[in-house]
């Protein structure tokens, strides 16, 4: 980040805002807005920014800035002239002292930036670019404007005015954190938002009893897929459950971008498979998911691509149903399809391809044993999961049971992200051209006449 969001308590602190312009009266509203006592400084000051100063208890000199001002007494400085030399003045006066400074329109001279705000108060959001796109920052918060309902501060009240009790009665913050997702998703929720909280507080003290009674609930595991790579390719619901989740159990095969958009301080359990290299043998990972749930845990269980499509999904589920441990399943888009629709290679087409296979190169006992009689047609694609290392046998294999030696192969590696590779070749030199090559995993691999497509259809590059 190259910027970190606060929220600053300026009640009843002192402020100052050098300049008397229009530009600085829409500052000073701001921070009267928030409570803080207004000091005005500039030769020239508005009539409305004299009266803003007035109305916080604060006070309007009517001179030129010079350093000679003891800037001591204020939280937070604002410079907001016409005079770049002044405002420059005002940043390095305030550096000097460590004290907050904004110069308006001004990034190298902010040591704070004041974001597009949406006001729901006392629920407050802000968008910011770091200063370096205000216009954007403001159509990004008209956007989030007309998501978020007016009556969400009275939600927020709502919560404030029973967090006290909830606290005392809900002594474990991750259980507490669940009652109030849950309360939010039900009907006191709904109540709160239309208005009617004499009967959201009249129904709290029954529903915080009922959860006090079930206390001990157990959790439950989510098995989301989180596709490809690209992070824009998640379901809305993966991302809702991993946003809620209080631990996420991730593979290798999982995206730093889309980690990144776990819930913050959920606990993270890396559990990634390399090949002949488990840092956590499948079925301690198994065990581990039925261990979190009966502590009580949201578990994400986040795996690349799709859990059900050479993911080992089943097996994980398998576990959970044999402990009687609650779970959901969400499918995500597999290597297959994500890679190669950006490697613009479609898997099926009616000139070239009416069927299509999905194989894995690297079986339970290490040997991809596959049936390859049946893989030597000429209209089928066929799509090779891990198969980088057994690429030469597969190939010779194919060529020894009757496929065309000129038949087209495209190799993806990081299929969907921006470190994105595919190289096209043939089941008699796909091997060699890599030879020697470092080809990053996770990679998939395409063979068939579909892949002649991908000169006329890539896009992604």
């Amino acid at each position: 980040m190259d910027v970190l969001p606060i929220a600053l308590k300026l009640t009843g602190q002192l402020c100052l805002v050098v300049g008397g312009g229009a530009i600085a009266r829409r500052k000073a509203d701001l921070l009267v807005q928030a409570g803080a006592r207004l000091h005005v400084i500039a030769p020239e000051v508005l009539p409305e920014l004299v009266q803003l100063a007035q109305i916080s208890g604060g006070l309007v000199t009517l001179a030129g800035y010079s350093s000679d001002h003891d800037l001591k007494p204020y939280r937070l400085v604002i410079a907001a002239t016409d005079d770049p030399a002044v405002n420059s003045q005002v940043f390095e006066d305030s550096e000097a002292l460590n004290i907050l400074v904004n110069s308006v329109d001004d990034p190298p001279h902010c040591r704070f930036m004041i974001p597009a705000i949406i006001d729901r108060s006392p629920l407050v959001l802000s968008v910011s670019s770091g200063g370096a796109s205000p216009v954007l920052a403001r159509q990004l918060r008209s956007k989030i404007e007309s998501l978020i309902p007016e009556k969400f501060g009275e939600l927020a009240k709502f919560s404030g005015d029973w967090r006290p009790l909830v606290k005392a009665a809900i002594v474990n913050p991750n259980q507490r954190r669940i009652f109030w997702e849950n309360l939010y998703a039900s009907t006191i929720g709904e109540q709160v938002l239309n208005g009617l909280r004499t009967a959201a507080d009249a129904a709290m003290p029954k529903v915080l009893a009922d959860w006090q009674a079930n206390a001990q609930q157990q959790g439950e595991v989510y098995l989301v897929g989180a596709g490809p790579g690209d992070p824009d390719l998640l379901t809305f619901k993966a991302l809702r459950l991993m946003q809620q989740a209080d631990v996420v159990v991730y593979d290798r095969l999982v995206s730093a971008p889309i980690l990144a958009l776990v819930r913050r301080d959920a606990d993270r359990i890396y559990v990634g498979k390399a090949r002949a290299d488990h840092a956590v043998p499948q079925e301690d990972i198994n065990q581990l998911l039925v261990r979190l749930a009966k502590e009580g845990k949201r578990v994400c269980r986040l795996k690349g691509g799709d859990p059900f499509i050479f993911g080992r999904g089943g097996e994980e589920i398998e576990e959970l149903v044999a402990s009687n441990v609650a779970f959901q399943v969400v499918p995500g888009i597999t290597a297959a399809s994500g890679c190669s629709a950006y490697a613009g290679i479609p898997l099926t087409h009616r000139d070239y391809a009416q069927s299509v296979r999905f194989l894995t190169g690297h079986l339970k006992e290490g040997s991809p044993e596959l049936p390859w009689d049946e893989l030597v047609y000429e209209n089928q694609t066929l799509v090779l999961y891990m198969g980088l290392v057994g690429l030469r046998n597969i190939c010779k294999q194919l060529i020894a049971h009757g496929l065309r030696e000129d038949m087209p192969v495209a190799l993806i590696s990081k299929g969907t992200t921006p470190d994105q590779q595919v190289i096209v070749g043939t089941v008699a030199t796909i091997a060699d051209l890599i030879e020697g090559l470092h080809v990053p995993a996770p990679t998939l691999t395409i063979i068939g006449e579909v892949v002649k497509l991908r000169e006329k259809l890539k896009w992604f590059e």
